[in-house]
């Protein structure tokens, strides 16, 4: 079921996505070589407490395994909700940090990939095409369309590079909860909705070196690459409207 936000709920979800995008603007700088991973995490708990909101990823999941961190920090080969520990950040390693803020109850997601010192030419080129594929999706989510749209226009940009698309996991519904409906995929396939005024969605393309194919680690968190292969990440909030599309999170890029 799609839970539609009315004016004050998506000013809620703003107000949330501009400190979290504040917090990750802040936190950024920090991401270097030397640094240990729950270094950063325990930064990014301290930094929302202050600004009155709580970590929405720390806690979530089942009850026996709930996240551990306020970040998920997936490097190199790892796509997604990598754990923050003593595992230190290397020159040029691909660290996406992703993130997301309860503020009075209303939650914001979004990631980056940063470069760390010289990644090289074909890592550079990858997370430049992963940031370009989010804004191609971004372009496709206009009201009276349908969904899937956002899916074809991410994957056609990526596949020209040729590129992987990670198909197992996608983007969702935000707002009064972390994952929401709709599924939003990066690949089209799946339920395909109209979009309409109100909708608050997280479009994240996950884009690899290989063949897009994923893997879970032992952890039951850690999402990595099957083929060991590179991998990116990019995630803004966005609200559809009936007239126009907004982006909910600030550009860090």
């Amino acid at each position: 079921m799609l839970r539609l936000k009315n004016e004050k709920q998506i000013n809620g979800i703003r107000e949330s996505c501009k400190a979290l995008s504040a917090m990750l603007r802040e936190i950024i700088p920090l991401v270097k070589s030397g640094v240990e991973t729950i270094e950063l995490d325990r930064w990014a708990q301290n930094w929302i407490k202050k600004a009155g909101g709580k970590p929405a990823f720390l806690g979530y999941g089942p009850k026996n395994n709930p996240f551990p961190g306020a970040l998920c920090i997936s490097i190199n080969n790892e796509v997604i909700h990598g754990i923050p520990s003593r595992r230190k950040i290397a020159e040029g390693d691909l660290v996406s940090v992703d993130s997301g803020i309860d503020l009075g109850g209303f939650i914001s997601d979004q990631a980056v990939t940063v470069e760390i010192g010289k990644t090289g030419e074909a890592a550079h080129r990858l997370n430049q095409v992963t940031r370009e594929c989010l804004y191609k999706g971004i372009a496709a989510a206009r009201a009276g369309d349908r969904l899937l749209q956002i899916a074809r226009a991410v994957e056609s940009h990526a596949k020209s590079f040729g590129y992987g698309v990670v198909h197992q996991f996608c983007g969702h519904g935000v707002g009064f909860s972390i994952h929401e409906d709709p599924a939003v995929p990066n690949t089209p396939h799946g339920p395909n909705p109209r979009m309409t005024g109100g909708l608050v969605i997280a479009i994240e393309p996950m884009i690899t070196m290989g063949d897009g194919d994923v893997e879970v680690l032992e952890d039951d968190w850690t999402v990595v690459t099957a083929d060991g292969r590179l991998s990116a990440h990019w995630e803004h909030t966005v609200a559809i409207f009936q007239d126009h599309t907004e982006i909910l999170t600030d550009r860090l890029d």
